[in-house]
């Protein structure tokens, strides 16, 4: 043999694998008391190489008897006696045998420079060639020493960092399998004593939930320290993509504009009509949109301001000009007081979360360096188009009394051919699960209202055209000439309802938003203005056709309210910002200084829902001007600082409510604004169960249970009322010393229309037609809801069958293996829970007075973006698509009631519902035959036939009675 390969391969004797040597250099040390050494009984546990001991341990057939008594057999025998956990085990051997490659490699390679070629190489190391090949393989190699690069990389960052994340799927965030991940975190263990730590914590969102974490520590870390969530940082900012040869960075901090780059179109130069508006230079590398025409944006400037709104292409900027801002501030103010200020958190400085995939970009520029550009992109063309399609009350029923009683209509025929199709179902399981999502969808259309879209019915964003008539707007979604009514919310009443005519003509509008966009539409500032208004940094309105000929759509929109015209509530109630000797803003109006709201949502929902209560009730134009106005100024107090209170007095909002909703505070009155108020529940506990009268006689009151309550509708939800509801606390007389104890009960928010059986309890005392309307259909939803849970309980199981199983074996398989690949997602989910509570936790610490509304904004923020850091994926991109000789499988019965639940769980929507229902006749029943029949009040006999899919002329025979 070769002298090298005599040499490297001698390596690979007792020297190179003694056991002493392998567990000094990889086992766990000592001094944990958790891995010891030696501990088998087998007389040659200290000779030797150690894979080879293992191997001939295996070829023995090895058992080992423990301390209590117990026999072990294979390799939890081998495990047992030397001291290891299964797992452990496994990734010594792994580790060892990487080692044995490394140095069949070195050897390999050694005598490959020597000019042997695999023939000969093979012949003087005793294996076949093709096991040359192998070893001499680059990809293989790198996969080898995968475990070691990742181990570097791991002890880098924890080094740095003091604490990191390596919990479950925490590899996935590198890109690396949870083998090569375990290999690199037992080496950091046995060869530099660093610490791995667990412990459990409540979830962000759902305090009564728990979720594991594992954490990586630099040597000599005691486990309380892992409790301390903020300092517990992630590897989620790095990612592989090269088989862990190196790591790069994946969320990058924003590279900023300098301002000289910058000029501010202000209101005196035209700014007003453009409000939100960035006009980018074309073809400039640093400033590129992509693919797209117009994204909303933000851009950093000067690494302590940023720009938000819509940004476009512009060919009139000046020179040395790259980006012009156009707003509705004066210029008085400089151009940084223009921005925003950059927030401290430097994982979200524009505080919101900028898009997952294209939302940054990199460019090389003129010398060849590779840079990352200023665009951040929050959304993109055609990504408004995903908005949801239902019409809300906020806007019907503000309209005519026979426009709501359409749309409502359709809904509740909508809902009844959709039970239909679930009823006839012959698989139990299927229809149990699609009955209840019903259930769920049912009682959900009950609180929120919501009617069914009206034909054409799209929300998008607008963008601002100076060359555009007041009367006309660009949007080539729709055909020349159609005319659109525009809605925007919040939604004060038909005098904000502008209606325009398409012209798909205009040049200024072809060269911003271009001929085939989907989701934007052009109108001019004073468009916008009647729409609440409404700014163009990524405002988006509910565009409806309507009043063309041979359509059956009329919007009601009436004159702007005379009290209305000219109103800017930035410049009457607008204020002057002086800062003190600390540098804290105060706010002053006519030399008085005022408080800045602090609740946008709370304080807009109030005003929506008077206004609501208003028309319902008929309240006089003069005192919808007066609420409308207050409403335009609290949408916009938080924002622009402005003087809400003084609106409130001015408008004499309190003596609207006094009338209107019956006391100075106001509150809810009417059924639309009702329906979604918060109810205070007692704490609840488990999951509810159906109200079945054949539980009558079956309740178990020593248990708590509450199976039947004849006062309830059947089918209607029983909950149990949680354990740790109740509870004591004392109180000392502090004059006498008498302690009393007081019995106090946990609440939780619930809503009055979820928990009421009759939505006519929340009709107000006028019982105007239109509430009448809405308690009807929301009865009809909660009836429905309620035969749907009936009809799970009269549903059986699904008959397995064993024959079936044995019969479709390949399809049970792949269907089990689309299972397991769909729910591992639950396991990365956990670890987003611990990374979003520890960013949580730091910024509640560092904003102790953090407002409710920005509280949940941040949990969902930091969610958001932990789910991204672990690699959680989307559910459309794990849901499971069922083949049709799957589908045969299930329907036969080959997997069972339990698994199949899972399946159904996790499978894409669409794909599942094309093989579940049953497939259309010729034939239509009864209950579609209805259904066409109230969708013909809104659309002509084309459009239901092409919502339906069915041909025109089964339409037109249905109308007229045939089938």
């Amino acid at each position: 043999m070769n002298s090298v390969a005599e040499e490297i391969l001698s390596y690979m004797g007792s020297q190179a694998f003694s056991e002493e040597d392998f567990l000094a250099h990889y086992g766990m040390p000592r001094r944990s008391g958790r891995y010891p050494w030696g501990s088998g009984e087998e007389p040659f546990q200290h000779s030797g190489d150690f894979l080879s001991r293992v191997e001939e341990m295996r070829k023995s057939k090895f058992t080992y008897t423990d301390e209590d008594g117990v026999k072990w057999t294979g390799d939890n025998a081998i495990a047992k006696s030397l001291g290891y956990t299964s797992s452990d085990f496994r990734t010594v051997c792994a580790i060892a045998n990487n080692e044995r490659r490394a140095v069949k490699v070195a050897a390999a390679k050694a005598l490959k420079e020597k000019g042997f070629n695999a023939t000969e190489i093979g012949r003087q190391m005793g294996i076949n060639e093709s096991s040359v090949r192998s070893l001499l393989d680059e990809k293989a190699e790198e996969r080898m020493n995968q475990a070691r690069a990742t181990a570097d990389f791991l002890k880098e960052q924890v080094d740095k960092k003091k604490m990191i994340d390596v919990g479950s799927k925490a590899n996935l965030e590198l890109n690396v399998s949870k083998e090569k991940m375990d290999q690199a975190l037992y080496m950091l263990q046995a060869e530099g004593g660093y610490e791995i730590w667990g412990n459990r914590f409540p979830q962000a969102t759902n305090k009564g939930q728990l979720t594991t974490q594992k954490v990586l520590c630099v040597p000599g870390t005691p486990h309380s320290a892992i409790y301390d969530f903020g300092k517990v940082q992630t590897i989620g900012d790095y990612i592989t993509r090269d088989d862990g040869k190196t790591f790069e960075k994946k969320f990058h901090y924003p590279e900023s504009l300098n301002s000289k780059r910058l000029e501010i179109c202000y209101a005196e130069d035209g700014g007003i009509k453009k409000d939100g508006l960035i006009e980018l230079r074309r073809n400039v590398p640093d400033l590129s949109l992509g693919e797209s025409r117009y994204s909303q944006v933000r851009i950093m400037v000067d690494g302590k301001k940023y720009i938000k709104g819509m940004a476009v292409y512009a060919d009139d900027l000046p020179e040395g000009i790259d980006v012009r801002f156009n707003t509705n501030k004066s210029n008085k103010l400089s151009k940084l007081e223009c921005l925003k200020d950059v927030k401290s958190d430097p994982d979200n400085p524009f505080g919101a979360l900028i898009k997952e995939e294209g939302g940054q970009y990199w460019y090389t520029d003129s010398k060849g360096k590779k840079k990352l550009g200023l665009i951040n992109k929050t959304r993109e063309e055609g990504e408004w188009e995903e908005w949801k399609d239902s019409l809300p009350s906020q806007f019907l029923s503000k309209q005519n009394k026979v426009l709501a009683e359409k749309q409502l209509g359709i809904a509740k025929a909508d809902k009844q051919s959709e039970f239909d199709d679930i009823m006839a179902l012959n698989n139990p399981t299927i229809k149990k699960y699609y009955l209840d999502k019903f259930a769920s969808s049912c009682d959900s259309a009950a609180v929120h209202l919501q009617a069914a879209a009206l034909p054409g019915q799209k929300y998008h964003v607008i963008l601002p055209l100076t060359t555009m008539s007041d009367r006309e707007a660009y949007a080539p979604d729709y055909a020349d000439g159609t005319k659109l009514a525009l809605v925007r919310y919040p939604h004060g009443g038909t005098f904000e309802i502008p209606i325009v005519t398409v012209n798909n003509r205009n040049k200024e509008a072809i060269k911003m938003i271009g001929k085939s966009s989907t989701d934007a539409i052009g109108i001019s500032a004073n468009v916008a203005g009647r729409l609440s208004g409404a700014d163009f940094d990524g405002d988006t309105v509910m565009c409806i056709p309507t009043h063309d000929r041979g359509g059956k759509v009329k919007i009601t929109s009436t004159p702007e309210l005379k009290d209305l015209e000219g109103f800017d509530p930035k410049l009457n109630y607008g204020g002057e910002c002086i800062k003190d000797s600390d540098g804290k803003e105060h706010y002053y109006r006519n030399g008085r200084e005022y408080r800045l709201m602090t609740k946008t949502d709370t304080e807009m929902g109030k005003i929506s829902n008077l206004i609501t209560d208003m028309t319902l009730i008929g309240a006089t134009e003069d005192e919808l001007a007066r609420a409308v106005k207050h409403s335009m100024v609290v949408i916009d107090a938080e924002k622009h600082h402005l003087d809400y209170k003084q609106s409130e007095l001015d408008n004499n909002i309190v003596a609207l409510k006094k009338k209107y909703q019956g006391k100075a505070q106001g509150g809810a009155a009417t059924i639309i604004s009702q329906s979604k108020g918060e109810y205070d529940v007692d704490k609840r506990q488990g999951t509810p169960r159906t109200n079945l009268k054949r539980n009558e006689y079956k309740n178990n009151p020593e248990k708590g249970d509450i199976w039947y309550d004849p006062s309830r509708p059947e089918g209607a939800l029983l909950y149990k009322k949680a354990d740790d509801a109740d509870y004591q606390i004392t109180k000392v007389n502090k004059r006498t010393g008498e302690v009393t104890t007081i019995t106090k009960t946990r609440q939780q928010k619930s809503t009055k229309m979820a928990e009421t059986d009759d939505a006519n309890t929340l009709v107000s005392t006028h019982r105007h037609p239109m509430e009448l309307v809405y308690a009807d259909y929301a009865n009809a939803m909660k009836d429905m809801a309620n035969k749907a849970r009936i009809a799970i309980a009269d549903t059986g199981k699904v008959a397995y069958s064993r024959e079936a199983k044995s019969k479709y074996e390949g399809e049970v398989k792949s269907l089990l293996e689309k299972l397991n690949n769909a729910e591992k997602n639950a396991v990365r989910e956990r670890a987003a829970q611990r990374i979003a509570n520890a960013n949580i936790n730091e910024k509640l610490e560092a904003n102790p007075d953090m407002k409710a509304k920005d509280k949940k904004k941040v949990s969902q923020q930091a969610l958001s973006k932990a789910r991204l850091e672990v690699g959680s994926v989307k559910r459309r991109d794990r849901n499971i698509v069922i083949t049709d000789n799957e589908w045969e499988a299930i329907q036969a019965g080959a997997v069972s009631e339990t698994i199949l639940k899972r399946i159904l769980n996790n499978s894409d929507p669409d794909s599942l519902r094309a093989k579940a229902m049953p497939k259309e006749s010729s034939a239509l029943s009864d209950v579609k035959i209805a259904r066409i029949k109230a969708m013909s009040a809104s659309y002509t006999i084309a459009q239901i036939a092409d919502k339906l899919g069915y041909s025109t002329s089964t339409i037109s025979k249905a109308l007229k009675g045939g089938n």
